[in-house]
């Protein structure tokens, strides 16, 4: 599927005019292994986005824990739009009255290495497995590294949602997803107090 097409919801949802966020475009890390990013977002509710690259854009999932280090925690994933390649490096204020308004801060980003396998050990492509609900990866961020699950599971209200776990032994970064008033970007080194009193993205 054409780029424009995976992106359509998402610019559907968005008056470029008013927020500086990217319409389209990639990051400004090229080739090599596909990439993630993890942002956190300070809107209506607090929580963290997870963004796999799967090849033109952006899979992204709203996890309001954030992600852990420890395999015993099982941590709500709800898929949302597909975003550009470019939202990888956004950082600033998403505008009042504009879908997601709020302060927004890439805690970590990264590369990743596609894992999964089908039950004769052969490995499956990236997109397929996420089509098929279940995909197996490992980060190599600034802060998160090691082996992550994704899997899908149909929720109480009928509707699909998903499970981020982490795989294996704890990460050395300790247990749980950090206290995201106090986080700090990967990018700037800024908290969402500074970036929201900037009020500019950088």
């Amino acid at each position: 599927m054409a780029e424009e097409d995976r992106l359509r919801t998402y610019r559907g949802k968005r008056d470029f005019e008013r927020t500086r966020e990217p319409s389209g475009g990639r990051s400004a890390e090229g080739g090599g292994r596909p990439r993630f990013v993890v942002q956190i977002h300070d809107a209506r509710r607090m929580h963290f986005d997870f963004r796999l690259q799967v090849d033109d854009v952006l899979k992204s999932w709203s996890v309001p824990r954030g992600p852990s280090g420890d395999p015993g925690d099982k941590r709500l994933a709800v898929p949302t739009e597909d975003h550009p390649l470019a939202y990888e490096d956004f950082e600033g204020v998403i505008p009042k009255g504009e879908y997601g308004g709020g302060t927004v801060i890439v805690w970590d980003r990264g590369t990743y290495e596609p894992l999964s396998h089908d039950r004769q050990g052969r490995p499956v492509d990236f997109a397929e497995s996420l089509e098929r609900g279940h995909a197996t990866f490992r980060l190599h961020g600034t802060k998160l590294h090691g082996e992550y699950a994704l899997t899908r599971f149909r929720g109480r209200d009928g509707e699909d949602a998903w499970l981020l776990v982490r795989k294996g032994p704890a990460g050395k970064a300790g247990h749980g997803a950090p206290d995201p008033r106090r986080a700090r970007s990967v990018r700037t080194g800024r908290t969402l107090a500074q970036v929201a009193a900037d009020g500019i993205e950088r």
